[in-house]
C-alpha cells in the first residue's frame, strides 16, 4: 500500500524529532511504498539536508513552518467575506462567544443556540471554521496574506468582546490579540499547502502523522478532501507541551487562554477524525482520552529501540564491580542528581565500600552549571579520606563521559556497576531504563512518567525526591546478588519482548492492514463512456508485478540535492511545495501507480 507519512521537524532531515523512529519504520516496512511530507522548523534544518532514503520512499515533499512570505494572493470581495466568516467563527470557538455577534454570521437565534451548545457543538464549530479556511485556501490559492491582515485581528477582537466570551478573552488587550493572531497564522500555515490533491496525499491509501498538533493538520485535510484514513502517532503530548511552555514563560492570561483553547480544540478534532491513535505509554493515553479520543481507537505501541548494541552485555550480565552503583544519562536538573548524591551518602554509611559512577555529559549552559554544582556537592559530601577502604584522593563518586577508558560504549557503562539507578523527577518514556534492561541490569528507579509501566515489576521503584527510600532500595540490592541476577534476567526478557525495533515495526504493519481493511479509500475511475470501473485501482496496483499490466522499465534517476528540492506544481510562495526524489531506481512508473 502507499503510505503518506507526515512529519514535523523530523524525518527525513538529518536533525529533528522522531527522526530515528521514522527511519526505522520506513526501512523496516519495505513491502510498502512511502511518500514523505515533511514540515521543517528552521533554516538550519533544511540546510543540513536529508538522511539517505531507502528505495521504498517514492518522493519527498517539503514545506517550511519557520517562514511564511507573502504569497501575493489578494482576495476579491467574495473571498474576503468567506475569510471573515470562517476566521470569525474560529475565533468565536476559541473565545467561547456566541457565533452571530462574534463573526457576523447567521442571526441572533443561531448565536443563542451556539451559546447553549455543549462540547460537541463547540468541536463542530471549530472544525467547520478550520475546514472552511482550508477550502478557501484551496480555491483562492493562498492564505498567508489574509491571516496577517487587520481583518483577522478585528475578527479576533470581536469574538473576545462578544457576549458569552470567557473572562480572560474579554480582558485581552491589543498586544495580546496581535500575539494570538501571529500564533494562529503560524499554526495554520499547513492549510495553504498544495498537498491535498490526487497527486499528493489524495493518492495515499493511508496517511500516518508522526505527531499530533500542527503536524496532524495535513492528515486532517487529506481526510476531509480525499477521505484518506488517518493514523496519528504520539510519543509525546503536544497539548501538554504547549501548556508547560506557556505556563513558564510569563505569557499573558488572555493569550494563554486563547491558545490553550486552540490547541485543545485541534487535538479534539484530530482524535475525532483519526481511524487509529497510537501512544507509547499510559500517561500519553490518559491525555488522549481526556481530549476526547475514543478508547476503541487507541493502541499502545511502545517505542522501538535497537537491542543489538546491548546484546553481548545482556547475555553476560556480570558486573565489573559488585559494590558499584551506576547512573547513565544526560545531565540535567530534571534528572535530580542532587537527591542521588544525598542518597549515596546514606548508602555509603551502610556499605563503606560502595561507589557511584555518574556517566553522561551536559549540553547547554544550564546543564553545565548543574553538573558543576553536582561535582561540588560530591566533593563536600565525600571528602578525601586518609584512612578507610579507598586511597587518599580517591573520591567514591566519579563523573565520566561515554568514550572514556572505563566506559568506551554505552553498554560498557551499564555493565560497569551492580545496580543501575534512575533518580529523575520528570521523565517521559525512560530510554535509559530500557537500555539498562537490555543489558540485564538490576535497577532502582523513581516513580515518574512511564517508569512503572516500563519496568513492570522487574526492578525496584521508589518515590521521587526521596533520598532515604532511594538509598534503602540500593542497599537492598547491593547486599543480595541473587536477587540482582533474578531481576536483571527478568528485566532483559521483558525489554526484548516489548521494546525492540522489531515489535514496533510489526505493530505498525498490523495497524496499517487493519485501517485499510476497515477504511479503504473509495477512488472512482470512469471508463470511456463515463461509467464507474469497479476495482480499477486495487491496492496491489502500487506494487510492481504482472498484475499492474505492461510497464515500461523505470529509468534510474540520480538523487537530487536534498537541500534544493524542485517544485512539481504551483503552491504557496513560502513553501518548497514538492520534491520528487527516488533514492534508488524507481520500482514503478506513474502509470503503474
Amino acid at each position: 500500500m502507499r503510505i503518506g507519512l507526515v512529519t514535523e521537524g523530523g524525518y527525513p532531515y538529518v536533525s529533528g524529532d522522531a527522526g530515528l523512529w521514522c527511519e526505522r519504520l520506513v526501512r523496516g516496512l519495505g513491502q510498502h511504498e512511502f511518500d514523505l511530507y515533511a514540515l521543517s522548523r528552521t533554516r538550519q534544518q533544511e540546510d543540513e539536508g536529508w538522511v539517505p532514503l531507502p528505495r521504498q520512499v517514492s518522493r519527498v515533499r517539503t514545506a517550511p513552518l519557520w517562514t511564511a512570505e507573502d504569497d501575493g494572493v489578494r482576495y476579491g470581495r467574495r473571498a474576503r467575506r468567506r475569510f471573515t466568516e470562517c476566521y470569525g467563527e474560529l475565533a468565536a470557538a476559541l473565545s467561547g462567544a456566541r457565533g452571530a455577534e462574534a463573526g457576523g454570521v447567521g442571526d441572533d437565534t443561531e448565536g443563542e443556540a451556539a451559546g447553549r451548545g455543549g462540547p460537541d457543538h463547540e468541536a463542530d464549530r471549530f472544525a467547520s471554521a478550520l475546514y472552511g479556511l482550508a477550502e478557501l485556501a484551496r480555491d483562492e490559492g493562498g492564505l498567508v496574506g489574509a491571516l496577517h491582515s487587520e481583518t483577522a485581528v478585528r475578527a479576533l477582537e470581536r469574538a473576545c468582546r462578544a457576549p458569552g466570551a470567557m473572562r480572560e478573552a474579554r480582558e485581552a488587550r491589543v498586544p495580546d490579540l496581535l500575539t494570538v493572531a501571529a500564533h494562529l497564522e503560524h499554526a495554520l500555515r499547513p492549510l495553504a499547502l498544495d498537498w491535498y490533491e490526487d497527486d499528493g496525499l489524495g493518492a495515499a491509501d493511508l496517511c500516518h502523522t508522526a505527531a499530533g498538533g500542527t503536524a496532524a493538520l495535513p492528515g486532517l485535510l487529506a481526510r476531509h478532501f480525499c477521505d484518506v484514513p488517518l493514523l496519528v502517532t504520539e510519543y509525546g503530548v503536544p497539548l501538554r507541551a504547549h501548556y508547560l511552555a506557556t505556563g513558564a514563560d510569563g505569557t499573558a492570561p488572555a493569550v494563554r487562554a486563547l491558545l490553550a483553547a486552540f490547541h485543545g480544540r485541534l487535538a479534539t478534532e484530530v482524535y475525532r477524525q483519526a481511524a487509529v491513535i497510537t501512544h507509547g505509554n499510559a500517561h500519553t493515553r490518559r491525555w488522549q482520552e481526556r481530549c476526547g479520543a475514543d478508547r476503541t481507537r487507541l493502541r499502545t505501541v511502545h517505542p522501538g529501540m535497537d537491542a543489538a548494541a546491548f546484546a553481548e552485555v545482556g547475555e553476560e550480565p556480570e558486573a565489573v564491580d559488585a559494590d558499584t552503583l551506576v547512573w547513565v544519562g544526560r545531565v540535567d536538573p530534571a534528572k535530580d542528581l542532587v537527591s542521588l548524591l544525598h542518597a549515596f551518602a546514606e548508602v555509603r554509611r551502610a556499605e563503606p565500600k560502595a561507589r557511584l559512577r555518574v556517566v553522561g555529559g551536559a549540553s547547554g549552559p544550564d546543564a553545565v552549571a548543574y553538573l558543576g554544582h553536582c561535582k561540588a556537592l560530591a566533593a563536600q559530601l565525600f571528602p578525601d579520606e586518609a584512612e578507610g577502604p579507598h586511597t587518599v584522593g580517591d573520591n567514591p563518586v566519579s563523573f565520566e563521559e561515554i568514550g572514556g577508558p572505563e566506559a568506551p560504549t554505552l553498554a560498557d557503562a551499564y555493565a560497569s556497576g551492580a545496580v543501575t539507578v534512575l533518580s529523575s523527577v520528570v521523565e517521559g518514556f525512560p530510554v535509559g531504563l530500557v537500555e539498562a534492561m537490555f543489558c540485564g541490569c538490576a535497577t532502582v528507579s523513581t516513580d515518574v512518567g512511564a517508569v512503572v509501566e516500563v519496568i513492570g515489576g522487574t526492578g525496584l521503584v521508589v518515590p521521587p525526591r526521596n533520598p532515604r527510600a532511594l538509598a534503602e532500595a540500593c542497599v537492598a540490592l547491593l547486599r543480595d546478588p541473587e536477587r540482582r541476577a533474578r531481576l536483571g534476567a527478568a528485566a532483559r526478557a521483558r525489554a526484548l519482548e516489548l521494546f525492540t525495533v522489531e515489535q514496533n515495526i510489526a505493530a505498525f504493519h498490523g495497524i496499517y492492514l487493519e485501517i485499510v481493511s476497515r477504511c479503504p479509500v473509495r477512488r472512482v475511475v470512469l471508463n470511456d463512456s463515463g461509467e464507474p470501473l469497479p476495482f480499477a485501482t486495487p491496492a496491489e496496483a502500487h506494487v510492481p508485478g504482472h498484475w499492474t499490466g505492461p510497464v515500461a522499465p523505470a529509468t534510474p534517476t540520480a538523487p537530487a540535492a536534498p537541500t534544493a528540492p524542485a517544485a512539481s506544481r504551483p503552491g504557496p510562495a513560502w513553501a518548497n511545495a514538492a520534491s520528487v526524489r527516488p533514492s534508488a531506481p524507481a520500482p514503478t512508473t506513474e502509470a503503474a501507480r
